[in-house]
């Protein structure tokens, strides 16, 4: 294991691992903890220092494992809890450190807390939101995330239970002091199993108003955000939580937070507040949703993706800190979202990839983002298995709202199984990835982009990725110095400078496949700055015009 320091977490980059999607170890098709161990020494070769594991427990798989049913126990689909802590043993004794996924704002309806509630017992009773209906419907007009109404009527209760999500993930109530011990108790059993932290889904929808009132009307149903996200008391229940669990524990805590703002996320990652290292933001992913949705896609505008992304460098400068990523288990594949996964794949996904891995905070690396996977690209509804994705085609075809070639090409864009094929290890029979049928089908550019092929080749995407790792160790800056943002109104350029000790980091990023004038004074890093990386062969010096989906990074002193 690394050696402990209150912060490490601000020079790391951590590496997500979706495991029913990395690598199967036995032939069922779907990806296992021991396939993980396989791949440790891959992932030690890229020079990521923290192994974020998307949910293993056991669960219904309603929502790919998201509704739990047993939060300490493992899927018999990913293996045992002794194949666990082989993988705990094998990153710590590489320098990786292992995050769970805690997911503690509803259960599955199959876990037994919800049982013995639906059954009225005194303990658990109120472990859940149980109202009666009004008017001979819900008890409010909250409409779920996952389409439809967000309560379910239970004929043996003969009350409603609230769902933010699917209806067989009952939200938990956190006003319920039980509850919120019970939580506790399962992230103090991880951390003494030997975890090294948590990444805690939708955390900020924990607080809800108790009285539960009805939302604005968006569409059908009302709209929950006002009442039940960044509620009253969630600076207390994190709180409550980081001073039971984390306080004096080596860990990195970092809360995804849907609608979290720059001012909330500040107080939330200010040290002296003691609740959480960090949060995940979703302001910059959400900037290509229209009207409709993130089924309602839009290009992207860079001008309004740089200017939220500068804006939480600022807010959380000195104060906070700032988790940075653009893909994830729940977003489509960035180099076909923002960059071009055609012709310019290679040189937009290092463009994209420099842009970011350069900024004040810790990265998040998504299993495959290191190889420039690309979107799945499938045109078949029947090729899918997201939950959210097959609701919203239900309801948008179903109901004639959308002809089927409007929804399929937005789900085609947009969908969470684009993140969730199969990761692209060879170029042969279902990308290395297993000896069965995999549960999602393989994306068929495996043959060109896979992980064998790019770690082989030195201009590969994965070596820039390497790269670009390695220097956040080596330079303070990096991890430590202050922003500075360039060039806010060029359309094509994204451009940046951080400072620390006396050093200048220059960020220069074409984001366009047409060459683009750097337009900046001579002396903005000094004299003779070092060229630090780049993403192009033979690039040029400070100020030379840079090529499509170039990215060039000077230090000077």
């Amino acid at each position: 294991m690394p050696e402990p320091s209150a912060d490490w977490w601000k020079s790391s980059v951590v590496y997500q691992i979706y495991p029913s999607s990395f690598k199967d170890s036995d032939g069922d098709g779907v990806g296992d903890i021991p396939g993980v161990i396989e791949k440790l020494d891959y992932l030690q070769l890229l020079g990521v220092d923290v192994v974020w594991l998307s949910p293993v427990y056991p669960s219904p798989w309603d929502d790919n494992g998201y509704d739990v049913s047993d939060y300490t126990g493992i899927d018999p689909r990913f293996g045992t809890l002794e194949d666990w802590d082989r993988l705990r043993d094998g990153l710590h004794e590489r320098g990786m450190r292992l995050v769970m996924d805690l997911v503690v704002n509803h259960t599955s309806d199959r876990h037994p807390w919800f049982a013995a509630s639906r059954a009225g017992d005194e303990d658990k009773r109120d472990f859940y939101f149980w109202r009666p209906g009004r008017d001979g419907g819900p008890p409010n007009n909250w409409g779920s995330v996952f389409s439809g109404p967000a309560w379910t009527y239970d004929e043996g209760r003969g009350e409603y239970y609230l769902h933010l999500f699917s209806p067989s993930q009952p939200d938990l109530n956190w006003e319920n002091p039980k509850v919120r011990a019970a939580v506790h108790e399962v992230a103090l059993w991880w951390l003494a199993r030997g975890a090294d932290g948590f990444r805690m889904d939708v955390i900020n929808f924990v607080s809800k108003n108790p009285a539960l009132p009805d939302g604005p009307v968006r569409g059908e149903y009302g709209d929950f955000t006002r009442h039940a996200v960044n509620g009253p008391r969630l600076h207390e229940f994190l709180h409550e939580l980081h001073e039971t669990a984390f306080t004096g524990r080596d860990v990195l805590t970092v809360g995804e937070m849907p609608g979290v703002g720059v001012g909330q996320a500040r107080v939330h990652t200010n040290p002296v507040n003691r609740e959480l290292d960090m949060v995940f933001q979703f302001e910059h992913v959400d900037l290509d949703h229209g009207p409709g949705g993130k089924f309602d896609p839009r290009p992207l505008d860079l001008a309004r993706l740089r200017a939220s992304l500068n804006r939480w460098q600022a807010g959380l400068d000195d104060r906070g800190w700032n988790s940075l990523y653009w893909n994830n288990h729940d977003q489509p594949r960035v180099v076909s979202r923002f960059g071009d996964d055609g012709r310019y794949r290679v040189e937009s996904a290092t463009a994209i990839a420099t842009t970011l891995h350069m900024m004040q905070g810790t990265p998040y690396v998504y299993q495959g983002e290191e190889l420039g996977m690309t979107n799945a690209h499938m045109d078949d509804i029947a090729d899918y298995r997201d939950l959210e994705t097959l609701n919203h085609h239900r309801a948008v075809v179903g109901s004639g709202r959308v002809d089927e070639a409007t929804a399929m090409a937005a789900i085609a864009r947009m969908s969470r199984d684009n993140a969730r094929t199969p990761m692209q290890w060879t170029a042969g029979e279902n990308a290395g990835f297993t000896t069965g049928t995999p549960w999602i089908g393989v994306n068929p550019n495996h043959t060109r982009i896979n992980a064998e092929a790019a770690v082989a080749d030195p201009g590969s995407v994965f070596h820039h990725y390497r790269r670009l790792i390695a220097l956040r160790k080596e330079h303070a800056v990096i991890a430590r110095g202050r922003f500075a943002p360039l060039l806010e109104e060029d359309s094509r350029i994204y451009a940046y400078t951080r400072a620390y000790n006396g050093q200048t980091l220059l960020v220069l990023a074409n984001w366009s496949d047409r060459e683009a004038a750097v337009d900046l004074p001579e002396d903005v890093v000094g004299p003779e700055p070092e060229l630090l990386i780049g993403n192009l062969p033979d690039p040029g010096s400070v100020l030379d015009p840079l090529r499509p989906w170039e990215a060039r990074v000077h230090l000077g002193r």
